[in-house]
């Protein structure tokens, strides 16, 4: 399949998403607020964009510091459609996670979370369940040896697929599974969508690594150009095969195979639908995006108004048609890739997804 020849129908198809696109941004009716609710973490992942540690230097936000915030802008939002994910470091560490699941219940709010595993029992997630917990994100990459390695703790792998084996027990849960593709658990893709279905695992997502945080200079992180372009078919081969629903992440633009592995054509929802505090009361929009993207603090601007008055840079994209961007023929359907895959201070694109895919094709 060619990535750059996208067919008549799926651009007719494009045009249209790109309309609604167009007129969500107009609307940036939120519907996600993650909290950084602290950047303590009980592993030191390769990967890791926050660069999170054992200790950290910033303190994890009182919870009523963040309550107050979410009270501020709940007058511009439906408490019932907007889910509160709880992220770090690892939530789990804090020991009031339970009060805080139940301030945000008693106000309404779905909340979940994002967990290594390392410390979700059946007993921990029964408690969360009475807190209200709705959904939860599971990090499992790849098979032992290559899960511990990138997470740098030998029990690591033990304790997710702990987790894992979990949440198919609970029917009325919002789970999936999330791996992170990279070189050295690339061979291993159908070994861990057999594991997962094996283990009544229904929904898995599937991201390539961003050039971020410790992710930078490792180069067993980053996937071939190839490689890359077969992990598309894996995925699409995969949905076709239907015995475990899989989706590609919100990460980029990918050509002619938009439409083809995951649920929905691609848009950064950052700064649209979704918003962030992170863990020193940062405004920001996706937890990724630090520096110059963030819009203002908690602890001193009103959360709702930075909402509706902050976010034009996200809204309106124009200012990143520039570099490879300024000439692209996808730029219409793309607006310059994911917001948190261009530098926090230049502004620059720091990776494309359409263009490692092009490079993919191009005869040796």
């Amino acid at each position: 399949m060619s990535v750059s020849r996208i067919p008549f129908r799926k651009k007719i198809a494009l045009n249209l998403f790109r309309k609604y696109r167009i007129n969500e941004s107009k609307v940036h009716q939120l519907s996600y607020i993650f909290w950084e609710c602290t950047l303590k973490c009980n592993l030191n992942c390769l990967h890791c964009g926050s660069d999170c540690s054992s200790i950290s230097s910033i303190k994890d936000m009182p919870s009523a510091d963040f309550i107050s915030a979410l009270d501020q802008i709940s007058p511009i939002i439906s408490p019932k459609t907007t889910t509160i994910v709880l992220t770090g470091g690892e939530p789990l560490l804090r020991k009031d996670i339970d009060e805080i699941g139940r301030q945000l219940y008693s106000r309404g709010f779905p909340w979940g979370l994002v967990t290594n595993g390392m410390l979700l029992d059946e007993n921990k997630l029964k408690n969360l369940l009475n807190c209200g917990l709705r959904a939860i994100t599971v990090s499992l990459d790849g098979m032992e040896e290559s899960h511990n390695w990138l997470r740098k703790n030998r029990y690591s792998y033990a304790n997710a697929m702990n987790a894992i084996r979990l949440l198919s027990k609970y029917p009325d849960l919002n789970y999936d599974v999330v791996t992170c593709v990279n070189s050295v658990n690339f061979n291993e893709l159908d070994q861990i969508r057999n594991l997962l279905i094996q283990a009544g695992i229904t929904d898995w997502r599937i991201f390539t690594i961003s050039p971020i945080g410790r992710a930078k200079e490792n180069v067993l992180l980053k996937l071939s150009p190839p490689r890359f372009r077969e992990l598309f078919e894996f995925i699409k081969k995969t949905r076709k095969e239907n015995r475990i629903k899989l989706n590609y992440g919100c990460e980029g633009f990918l050509g002619n195979y938009e439409g083809e592995v995951r649920d929905s054509f691609f848009q950064c929802k950052a700064g649209i639908n979704i918003a962030s505090v992170l863990a020193d009361g940062s405004i920001a929009a996706c937890p990724n995006l630090r520096g110059n993207f963030v819009q203002g603090n908690i602890y001193k601007d009103n959360f709702a108004q930075v909402w509706e008055e902050q976010y034009s840079r996200f809204r309106d994209k124009s200012w990143t048609k520039v570099g490879i961007c300024a000439e692209c023929d996808s730029y219409k359907y793309c607006e310059g890739n994911g917001m948190h895959l261009r530098n926090e201070n230049s502004g620059e694109l720091m990776f494309c997804h359409l263009e490692l895919l092009k490079e993919a094709e191009s005869p040796c």
